[in-house]
């Protein structure tokens, strides 16, 4: 019942994973304004066709052809990205006709996405994209067929354990992040055995990584928790892996070591499962984790944790699942996107104030 992300906004953000220069909405100029305007800051140049009344009735495929020559004069791209929207759609606008009239220089991927397509899953509109990157040849067979598996099985645990259960969740700030800090350093302080677990998706990787840059051992030096992450450096679309790259290097520079490694940024809806394997073979007092908690199947476990996540519609499901407490980090994708280095978060920030108090 309440507002969910849009297949058209997740067409847009796989285009830029895969590294397109461009991306053209063939649609209204406000039309996913929000999420076209934030990947402006990953360095994607997205605009729109910016059809208009007269066009809904008699097509806008001349608009789409001279956006396409134009894009080509100011950008000079490799890879460009044209991405319907509901107005387009709903009309039956042949898009790819209009590609092809063009004939500009660069690789060009259409996408029929739209607001409703199937049953108005965001990750519809992903594997849009995936399938045109696969007739294209940008993308191997194999390759699209593990990325659709692993947004089939994100959209499962959404409608399962997530936000999309079909009912109205109200949004939740989470538990006092002061009172779980003092809850997460007083079991450093008994000696407790804690476990961090980074279950996290694609870019907001960068905020939720913030937790392990944490100077605990400054306090106890004889205390070190066990860093379970899904950072495998040879898995994903070019920029995910480039991700998983610059997280592991920026931790490797701070002395941290990764214990296990569960899969790749764009895996999280399994690398949970792996993680409780490696969490069921210890006998751990805490386990933090963080991006995605969801996915992480908590309720086979024993143990006192706390989950950190993006969602404030989550903190529901995520009590329920068993989670002991639950942080929210707000604005993820916007404090992250543009970025190559590991970003402050608001509780790595109360932790830090709290460690530096008792030095």
């Amino acid at each position: 019942m309440h507002p969910r992300p849009s297949p058209i906004a997740a067409s847009l953000y796989t285009l830029r994973d895969l590294n397109a220069d461009v991306i053209i909405l063939h649609g209204p100029h406000g039309c996913c304004f929000r999420t076209g305007r934030l990947l402006e800051n990953d360095g994607v140049r997205v605009v729109t066709t910016a059809m208009s009344e007269n066009d809904f009735i008699f097509g806008a495929a001349a608009k789409l052809e001279e956006t396409l020559h134009e894009v080509d004069e100011l950008f000079h791209p490799q890879l460009v990205g044209v991405v319907g929207t509901c107005a387009s759609m709903i009309i039956g606008e042949d898009m790819q006709d209009a590609v092809n009239n063009a004939g500009i220089p660069a690789k060009v991927l259409t996408v029929e996405s739209h607001g409703g397509l199937s049953e108005g899953d965001n990750t519809e509109g992903a594997i849009a994209v995936l399938e045109a990157a696969q007739r294209e040849g940008v993308i191997q067979p194999e390759e699209t067929e593990r990325q659709i598996r692993m947004l089939k099985k994100a959209t499962e645990i959404e409608k399962t354990r997530g936000m999309a259960q079909g009912k109205y969740i109200a949004p939740s700030y989470g538990d006092d992040k002061g009172r779980v800090a003092n809850v997460l350093l007083e079991a450093f302080k008994k000696g407790d055995n804690i476990a961090f677990v980074l279950n996290s998706k694609k870019e907001t990787s960068y905020l939720f990584a913030d937790l392990l840059k944490i100077p605990f051992n400054q306090m106890f030096s004889e205390s070190k928790p066990m860093v379970i992450a899904n950072l495998d450096l040879e898995t994903g679309l070019p920029r995910i892996r480039q991700h998983a790259h610059n997280i592991t290097e920026e931790l490797g520079e701070v002395g941290l070591e990764i214990d296990a490694i569960t899969g790749g940024l764009d895996e999280y809806p399994v690398t949970g499962d792996k993680a409780v394997e490696y969490l069921q073979k210890e006998d751990f007092d805490l386990v933090v984790v963080a991006g995605v908690p969801h996915a992480l199947p908590i309720e086979k476990l024993n143990i006192l944790s706390i989950a950190i996540t993006d969602g404030p519609r989550l903190v529901e499901p995520l009590k329920k699942l068993g989670y002991n407490w639950v942080v929210t980090e707000l604005d993820a994708h916007a404090k992250t996107l543009g970025t190559d280095k590991i970003v402050e978060s608001d509780f790595g920030n109360v932790l830090r104030e709290k460690i530096g108090e008792k030095l």
